[in-house]
C-alpha cells in the first residue's frame, strides 16, 4: 500500500513540468521561455544542480499570466512585473489544450512585418486561419508572433511601427472572418465589449472570428463602450450572453455588469482581460482564453 507521504510526493513530481512542455501548454516557443528566464526572472523558482529545469504550477502561472497579457497589448516588461507579483497556480491537468507553435510560420510572418510587406503578412495569416481555424492560428500563430514583435520592441526601443501593421493587418483579417458565417444558431446575439475608455480591442475581434466560425452572431460594440450605450443594448436586444473585455485595471469597473438593466432570462457575464479585479468580480465567470471564452458563451447558448 502507497503511503500519502509517497502519493504527495508523486503528485508533485507528475505537476513539475519541462521547457517543452511548459512551451507547448501557453502556446510560446522554448527560446521564448529561456529569455523570459534571463530577462525577467521569470524562470523555475527552484532548479538543483546537475538536473533539468523544471516548472512547477506556480511558475506555470506565471508564465500564463505573461503570454497573456503580452497578446493583449501589455508591453513585455511590465506585463512580467505583473506576472511575477501573481501568486496563484495553475492546476496542470485543468488545462485545456496543448499548443504547438508552428515557428515556420511564425517566423515568416515576423520577417514580413520587419520589411513592412502588409500582404504578405495577411496571405499567410488567412491561409493559416482557414486551415485551422481561427482559435489555434491565434494561440500558435498570432500570439507568439505578437510576442516576439512586443519583446524586440522592448528590447530596442524601436519597431513600434511594425506592431502597428502586425496589429491592423490581424484586425482586418479577423473582421473580414466574421462576415463568412452562414445562419447563426442563436437567435438573439451576443454582446461583446470593450468597456470603459478601453482602446484595445484585438483579443475582442479573435472572439469575434472564433465565434462566427461556430455560427454565434453577436453585437460587436468594440472599443471604449460607455455603461449607457452597454445599458442600451442589453434593453433592445436581451442577449443571451456578454462578454466584456478590460485590459487596464481602470476600465475593469463591476459597474458594467451590476448597473445594467435587468432582463429575463438573466444573461450570462463574462469576463475577459487582465483589467479586472478577480476578488472584486468574484461572482461572474472570468475566461482567459479564446477557447474558454467560446466555451463558455457556447454553454449560455445551450449549445
Amino acid at each position: 500500500m502507497v503511503s500519502q507521504a509517497t502519493s504527495r510526493h508523486d503528485n508533485a513530481v507528475e505537476e513539475m513540468l519541462t521547457v517543452a512542455a511548459v512551451a507547448r501548454r501557453i502556446g510560446v516557443a522554448p527560446a521564448t521561455l529561456r529569455t523570459w528566464a534571463r530577462r525577467y526572472g521569470l524562470g523555475p523558482s527552484s532548479h538543483e544542480v546537475g538536473e533539468h529545469r523544471r516548472y512547477c504550477p506556480g511558475d506555470l502561472a506565471k508564465l500564463t499570466l505573461m503570454r497573456r497579457l503580452i497578446s493583449a497589448g501589455v508591453a513585455p516588461a511590465e506585463a512580467a512585473e505583473q506576472a511575477l507579483a501573481h501568486t496563484g497556480e495553475v492546476k496542470i491537468e485543468k488545462i485545456i489544450k496543448n499548443f504547438q507553435v508552428r515557428q515556420d510560420v511564425v517566423d515568416a510572418i515576423v520577417n514580413a512585418a520587419n520589411i513592412l510587406d502588409r500582404n504578405f503578412v495577411e496571405s499567410l495569416i488567412r491561409k493559416d486561419i482557414d486551415k485551422y481555424g481561427v482559435i489555434d492560428s491565434w494561440q500558435e500563430v498570432i500570439v507568439p508572433v505578437l510576442v516576439i514583435v512586443g519583446e524586440a520592441w522592448a528590447l530596442t526601443g524601436t519597431g513600434i511601427e511594425v506592431e502597428h501593421l502586425l496589429s491592423e493587418t490581424i484586425t482586418s483579417v479577423l473582421r473580414d472572418h466574421t462576415k463568412t458565417m452562414k445562419t447563426p444558431i442563436n437567435s438573439r446575439p451576443v454582446l461583446l465589449a470593450s468597456v470603459g475608455e478601453e482602446l484595445h480591442t484585438l483579443a475582442l475581434h479573435a472572439l469575434h472570428a472564433a465565434l462566427s466560425e461556430l455560427k454565434v452572431e453577436c453585437h460587436f460594440l468594440g472599443a471604449r463602450t460607455p455603461l449607457s450605450a452597454l445599458s442600451t443594448v442589453v434593453s433592445r436586444s436581451a442577449p443571451p450572453a456578454i462578454f466584456l473585455w478590460a485590459q487596464l485595471p481602470k476600465n475593469g469597473d463591476p459597474i458594467y455588469f451590476r448597473d445594467t438593466p435587468e432582463i429575463r432570462p438573466a444573461p450570462r457575464y463574462i469576463l475577459g482581460g487582465p483589467g479586472w479585479d478577480r476578488e472584486e468580480c468574484a461572482d461572474v465567470a472570468f475566461a482567459d482564453d479564446l477557447a474558454l471564452a467560446c466555451e463558455q458563451i457556447k454553454q449560455a447558448l445551450g449549445a
